[in-house]
């Protein structure tokens, strides 16, 4: 992908990288899951996206707080515990030789089912656990030029009907977002709340700048996200103005910077939403800031040490 907020340059390694499965690290070609399993089959299931860097797996703690939770909330017994689960994904890493610059997707399902019903009654045996772990870095051209983005008809749900805090398999709302947003000829769909108030991206949170305060969300309608709430303590830390909010599109047409944050690419500042150029069109000075605040901040978190994954 070479646009987006996912962009990234292609590495040849990632060709022959090892994959967890279910308690066995394989060659990608074999990492394989049965056509019966519950993920497959209905989505039905949780997952995260994480950064190793240094040897460590950054913010590895909330990640596995948000994963457990929203297994807890679907009844979805993981069959590890979190150092277990945490211990496994480092596992799978150095079996890969990986240290920095590494995407991990982790996913859980409910498992096999002995026949395509979405009861958890037909389900049989343990969840499935797949790590997949990726040499891939963003597109620096992209976290220069920043995002294109375009309101789309699909709303946030409210939790009764889907709760958006579930990190879940099931993203075909998200997906229908991201088509709509594609087909319009941006990067990436900006979603309202259904009270018509700006929630979220499709698979990024979204922020603006007005007047030398960062705003974003209220933080209902979306995902917990771990980036988000690091932004929102890095502002702090540096005695930004910031908090969670609702706000209308005519907010964002006007204001005077906008980015997204999301766990693999950080910050990316956006350009324009609906055609409407916002501030200079690119990386805003506080966007800026808040960036590098972040990047110090995963320093922190994931420090060098004399012993590699």
């Amino acid at each position: 992908m070479d646009t987006g907020s996912h962009a990234h340059g292609e590495n040849p390694k990632n060709a022959t990288v090892k994959i967890y499965v279910n308690g066995r690290i394989l060659p990608r070609p074999e990492a394989v899951v049965s056509v019966f399993d519950s993920g497959f089959l209905l989505g039905d299931g949780v997952w995260e996206g994480i950064r190793l860097h240094n040897g460590k797996l950054a913010f590895i703690d909330r990640h596995l707080e948000r994963l457990y939770e929203g297994a807890k909330a679907i009844d979805l017994d993981v069959g590890m515990t979190p150092d277990e689960l945490h211990e496994t994904i480092l596992q799978t890493c150095r079996a890969n030789d990986m240290d920095s610059g590494v995407h991990i997707r982790l996913v859980v399902t409910r498992g096999l089912k002995t026949t395509p019903y979405q009861s958890p009654r037909a389900n049989i045996g343990k969840a499935t656990v797949v790590i997949i772990p990726e040499w891939k870095q963003p597109n620096t051209a992209v976290l220069d030029t920043g995002l294109r983005l375009h309101t789309v008809h699909v709303h946030r749900g409210a939790p009764d009907v889907q709760d958006p805090g579930w990190n879940s398999l099931s993203k075909l709302n998200c997906i229908s977002a991201c088509i709509q947003a594609e087909k319009a000829g941006a990067d990436e769909a900006l979603m309202l709340d259904p009270q018509g108030f700006v929630a979220t991206c499709n698979s990024t949170h979204f922020f603006i700048v007005r007047k030398g305060e960062v705003l974003t969300s209220s933080g209902l309608y979306c995902l917990a996200g771990i980036t988000r709430g690091n932004v929102l303590r890095v502002a702090a830390e540096m005695g930004i103005p910031a908090r969670e909010t609702t706000f209308p599109l005519t907010k964002v047409y006007s204001a005077d910077e906008a980015f997204v944050t999301g766990t693999f690419a950080g910050l990316i500042p956006v350009r324009d939403v609906d055609g409407r150029t916002i501030g200079i069109g690119g990386l805003g000075p506080i966007t800026k800031k808040l960036r590098q605040g972040y990047y110090d901040l995963i320093a922190r978190e994931c420090p060098p040490s004399e012993i590699a994954v």
